[in-house]
């Protein structure tokens, strides 16, 4: 049923949860994983400057390690619980829009599965931020796996 499953991390606590949703499920189906970082474009610094975010965008993280090293220790989260359960790991990092990178890297990477976090914002918050997960399943035919931060293992 699952051949391929995509977890979008930010290594929050909240992504860490669907982690270890989506490595079961992969374990369970024999399917490879793969995991991406998205920067979220819309939330860098508006002191760096049109120039740099549109490096940023293009995909040039050479002058932002500590970006690079964020993103890479979430993904090496995943891919070493992967490793662990005999799970194959793709890692990706790529910017833009979360919500349309992931859309748009399951589509392009015939996933199965999409498998993500939800801090569960209600009300006003979430009226006014949005949500990732909320966003992903509505720009997405790809079946959407949201994981609430207090659900249990």
């Amino acid at each position: 049923m699952y051949e391929r499953i995509l977890i979008p991390t930010d290594g929050s606590e909240v992504a860490e949860n669907a982690v270890t949703h989506a490595l079961d499920i992969a374990s369970q189906y024999g399917a490879e994983v793969h995991t991406m970082y998205v920067i979220d474009v819309d939330a860098i610094d508006v002191s760096l400057g049109t120039e740099q975010v549109q490096r940023i965008k293009e995909g040039q993280f050479d002058e932002m390690p500590e970006l690079q090293a964020q993103a890479q220790a979430a993904m090496d989260t995943v891919a070493e619980r992967g490793e662990d359960l005999g799970v194959e790991v793709t890692e990706s990092i790529t910017a833009g829009q979360p919500h349309r990178q992931i859309s748009r890297y399951a589509e392009d990477n015939d996933v199965d599965l999409v498998v993500m976090g939800s801090a569960g914002r209600s009300g006003v918050r979430r009226a006014l931020l949005g949500s990732v997960a909320e966003r992903t399943l509505r720009t997405t035919k790809i079946p959407v796996m949201v994981v609430d931060i207090h659900d249990e293992e």
